[in-house]
């Protein structure tokens, strides 16, 4: 059932079946001349019934529709080349986030070898747990297939919709390339995973990306200074826009503060098994019985703050003789 937030601004919800983030919020702008569909749910049955039940009970024409997305994940992605399928519809995304999409797609199809896999194998995934996540990862298995209806934004990019005037602000951290999109006149910002109330986005460390938390954080205080009176997050609820980005800013500090020690304590050991010994929300008594879906995304998101430490030489990242990645205080 749609939600009507402002005249033309619509969130549609979009379960995510089995996945802890539990729904999406699809975003919808109608204007006279076309539809913004903002993000779009995995590419799977219960969320393509979803989204299209929404955009059907808003009267919404897939010839008259285009996507925006807030960044690559495939709970964001999964359906766009499903949604904009007229002819000369666009697919809308950063395009540091757009390349990255093209690159998957390409290897997915050509059955190589994801570089962030490789990544993780230097961090202690064993290589029958990598091919399981393969098998079973929805980055690969319900991400978007090949299109060429991709079109790039920029920082400062301005796109107009119903009423609206939505401004690109890239945001760097969550993807390498997120973006937020501010509707000034509103005091609106359309967060995708930037900024989340109920949850922590998760900060993973990104092949080729020196700092991913680094970068993340710098992007949080940035977009502070924005005066947001309606917060739009890809997930769950809303909250206070500031508060919440001074929550987020602690957490980390805090998370900072046990991985070092972390670290102190078990020297030379890889993020894997740091992941192990650092503490985590989740129904599980220890390490072993993580899920290994959790186990991926706390191993990156160790590793992030394994970079973040490593840039401010309060550790060191050393490769042992099989290519793995080992972590000593300095």
């Amino acid at each position: 059932m749609p939600e009507e937030i402002r005249k033309n601004l619509y969130r549609v919800p979009v379960p995510l079946p089995g996945n802890p983030l539990k729904e999406l919020n699809s975003y919808v702008i109608k204007g006279s001349d076309r539809t913004l569909v903002v993000d779009t749910g995995f590419r799977q049955e219960p969320c393509r019934r979803a989204l299209f039940a929404g955009l059907r009970e808003l009267g919404v024409h897939p010839e008259e529709t285009d996507v925006l997305l807030t960044h690559l994940h495939s709970d964001h992605s999964g359906l766009s080349a499903e949604v904009a399928t007229g002819e000369g519809r666009h697919i809308y995304v950063g395009d540091v986030d757009r390349g990255l999409l093209e690159k998957y797609a390409q290897v997915q199809r050509s059955g190589g070898v994801n570089q962030k896999t490789l990544l993780r194998r230097a961090q202690g995934f064993t290589q029958e747990e990598l091919s399981a996540e393969g098998r079973s990862n929805p980055a690969v298995t319900m991400a978007p297939p090949v299109t060429d209806n991709y079109k790039s934004l920029f920082d400062g990019d301005v796109i107009t919709c119903g009423g609206y005037r939505l401004r690109c602000i890239q945001v760097p951290g969550h993807t390498p390339g997120q973006m937020c999109y501010w509707l000034e006149e509103e005091g609106a910002m359309l967060l995708g995973d930037h900024v989340l109330f109920d949850i922590t986005p998760n900060i993973t460390n990104w092949e080729g990306v020196d700092d991913s938390l680094g970068n993340y954080l710098d992007s949080l205080r940035a977009i502070r200074a924005y005066d947001v009176a309606l917060p739009l997050p890809g997930h769950r609820g809303r909250g206070v826009f500031r508060a919440r980005i001074d929550d987020l800013l602690a957490h980390h500090e805090h998370r900072l503060a046990e991985a070092l020690e972390v670290v102190k304590k078990y020297p030379g050991n890889t993020a894997y098994f740091l992941a192990g010994h650092m503490t985590w929300k989740i129904r599980a008594n220890s390490w072993e019985e993580f899920p290994l879906a959790q186990k991926w995304f706390a191993v990156g998101e160790c590793a992030s703050h394994m970079d973040y430490l490593k840039r401010r030489d309060l550790i060191r990242e050393e490769p042992d003789g099989e290519g793995l990645l080992r972590y000593y205080p300095c």
